[in-house]
């Protein structure tokens, strides 16, 4: 499905067979309103006044208020989940960089392509180059999120690490 966006089916998501090197996720648009960046700082107990305070925000030298570590880390997240569903693991995280800081009023996109696909045993493990962007460019990363997709033949994800 090389260059093609692929994503997951309604039956728990996408099998390792189903991806390729140079897969595109689907887009994931988040525009940073205030109300988006009060809810994010409140649900991760980052009471930092910079996530949501302008005044203050400016007061060291920002332009705005802006979206917190958590935020952008879980946005990476739901990117990934809502490409590969719920059938997929994510593994490992690599290459989270913040670069710069992403404004209440901007739209961040995250952005991400399959990188590699490889079998290790029985598991299909594939490495997606993801990245934040927004009018400014490139925001955070880019990096990789590395997944194991359940295979249609030998052991399903879920499996790993398990004594089954």
């Amino acid at each position: 499905m090389s260059s093609a966006t692929t994503t997951a089916g309604a039956a728990g998501g996408l099998a390792f067979e189903d991806v390729a090197v140079g897969d595109v996720l689907p887009t994931v648009a988040l525009p940073l309103t205030v109300y988006r960046l009060v809810m994010a700082a409140g649900s991760n107990r980052d009471f930092n006044s910079i996530h949501h305070n302008t005044e203050y925000a400016r007061s060291t030298g920002a332009d705005e208020m802006y979206a917190n570590t958590s935020f952008l880390m879980s946005s990476w997240e739901r990117s990934v989940r809502d490409w590969m569903g719920l059938g997929g693991r994510i593994r490992a995280i690599r290459g989270f960089r913040m670069r710069s800081f992403n404004y209440v009023g901007e739209t961040m996109r995250v952005l991400g392509e399959v990188a590699a696909v490889r079998t290790e045993g029985d598991l299909g493990v594939v490495e997606v180059a993801i990245r934040c962007e927004t009018s400014a460019g490139v925001t955070v990363g880019p990096g990789t999120v590395e997944v194991v997709l359940p295979r249609r033949t030998g052991t399903s994800a879920a499996t790993e690490g398990s004594d089954a």
